[in-house]
């Protein structure tokens, strides 16, 4: 194993596709965000939004590695995004809404869209469910679109509790202390 593998941590990991089983493997932005809650290594942390979570996961996957990077910032900011059920809910209908608009942007729906209405989202598939269906919503990744992703990731987040300047300011967790830097790496 190398140095580099032996030291991986939340300031020197890449954020790479896929779900990883070390962080001397990578980590996709919400397995950082377990680091940085002091969690398991997990790309579902118990103190982030499930429906921003999903968001992330699924843009985290599916966009190029150059802007996956822009990622970064968010791996902190969602760390103590869970809310309320009324918060859930509201992020779920903006993550839904989001889609919808991306469909009536294009000519043609994607062929994974049902006819019926995105409004309703299956309870079975968990919230992320509404998340993971507004990043697949972008057909091409694009400047434009990437700014509108990360447009919607600052607007879920705000939408409900976070972690905020408090508790940063009791040194309660590490997540607002997190930067990313030009060379794609976290500092703290």
């Amino acid at each position: 194993m190398s140095e580099q593998c032996a030291q991986a941590s939340h300031q020197t990991i890449r954020l790479s596709k896929g779900k990883h089983a070390a962080p001397t493997e990578g980590a996709c932005v919400m397995e950082l965000a377990s680091m940085l809650a002091g969690e398991p290594f997990s790309d579902r942390p118990a103190s982030a939004c499930p429906v921003v979570g999903g968001f992330l996961r699924a843009y985290n996957d599916r966009v190029d590695d150059e802007r996956r990077q822009d990622l970064y910032r968010y791996a902190a900011e969602v760390v103590g995004t869970r809310g309320s059920a009324e918060v859930e809910r509201a992020r779920e209908r903006r993550c839904l809404e989001w889609a919808d608009d991306r469909k009536r942007e294009r000519a043609r729906p994607l062929r994974w869209v049902t006819r019926a209405s995105p409004a309703v989202v299956d309870r079975r598939l968990g919230l992320d469910a509404a998340g993971t269906f507004a990043a697949r919503s972008i057909r091409r990744h694009t400047d434009r679109t990437h700014a509108a992703a990360l447009a919607l990731i600052d607007e879920l987040i705000e939408m409900g509790p976070h972690r905020g300047a408090s508790a940063a300011a009791d040194g309660s967790g590490t997540a607002g202390a997190a930067t990313a830097s030009s060379s794609g790496t976290t500092t703290v």
